[in-house]
């Protein structure tokens, strides 16, 4: 818990004594919250499966995406806090449940907490993989930190143009850390391994959420993922976007994508000739994944 005197694990180089109740940019202290725990059926189909994905959603976040649909736990702080002992026992809970992994949301602001969790966890006979899953704003020496913890990546790259990470999550030089995180991440995990069931045991997804008004960023985003990935890492395209929280109120962000933003970006996809990966589809009530292109 000393690396909490003077957080910097994460980009935003806070510095703060989170030991102390002093709180950065992610509002996290030194104690563990979350909002929930429970079997969740709207990741990738190799992540949710048929009986679940073992979703915990840790309260706060070291990004202030302004269209997060999940803000009242990253943004407005719902939640409660736990100790490390019962984060071990949510973890065991989950697995009984009968859930495919342990899945961790927005884990960055509690890695300390959570490595110790998972070792309590397994020595106490969890099996699981575990999944880290997390908006991508992340430096090397965290992830560096996580070896041997993390069994599949799920980050997020969410811009290639620096201005709109500014604009809309609050943070600076996003490019350049997601980049460089993927990058250890892959060189952790590799490609996704499957087991016959069709469910990933290790390896990195790599997700982008299609923001409107933006299709230039999701090409340069895509491109840098095809001259950066092993061919056969999975990426996972999000047409999910809708306005909500913050978003509501600005005029460039309140609406959804158009069919025919997702026409471009499906046809660039199909152009770069990706391996793997998930292509989901707009949809006005629920979540759609086409598998494999």
């Amino acid at each position: 818990m000393k690396e909490l005197n003077q957080c910097v694990l994460c980009p935003n180089y806070c510095k703060v004594n989170r030991i102390k109740g002093q709180k950065g940019k992610c509002k996290s202290g030194a104690d563990i919250e979350i909002a929930l725990c429970t079997a969740h059926s709207y990741e990738e189909p190799c992540i949710s499966g048929t009986n679940g994905s073992g979703a915990v959603f840790f309260t706060n976040c070291n990004m202030h995406c302004v269209y997060c649909q999940n803000y009242k736990i990253s943004q407005l702080g719902k939640g409660k806090i736990i100790n490390i002992e019962e984060l071990a026992t949510c973890f065991l809970q989950l697995q009984n449940q009968g859930v495919h992994n342990i899945n961790l949301v927005t884990p960055t602001p509690h890695i300390i907490q959570i490595k110790k969790a998972i070792e309590i966890a397994k020595n106490n006979g969890l099996i699981l993989p575990i999944i880290y899953n997390s908006g991508g704003y992340e430096t090397v020496e965290t992830i560096q930190r996580l070896k041997g913890y993390i069994d599949v990546y799920l980050p997020d790259l969410k811009y290639a143009e620096n201005e709109l990470g500014e604009k809309y999550s609050g943070v600076k030089n996003y490019f350049f850390y997601a980049t460089q995180s993927i990058l250890e991440m892959q060189k952790q995990v590799g490609a996704p391994i499957l087991n016959a069931q069709g469910l990933i045991q290790k390896g990195l997804i790599v997700r982008h959420l299609v923001i409107p008004g933006h299709v230039e960023n999701t090409k340069k985003v895509l491109l840098w993922m095809k001259e950066n990935l092993l061919p056969e890492v999975f990426i996972s395209i999000m047409a999910q976007y809708f306005p909500c929280y913050k978003a509501k109120t600005q005029e460039s962000l309140n609406r959804k994508i158009t069919s025919r933003e997702y026409k471009k970006i499906e046809e660039y996809i199909y152009n770069l000739n990706f391996l793997n990966g998930y292509i989901q589809e707009p949809e006005d009530d629920e979540e759609k994944y086409v598998p494999q292109f």
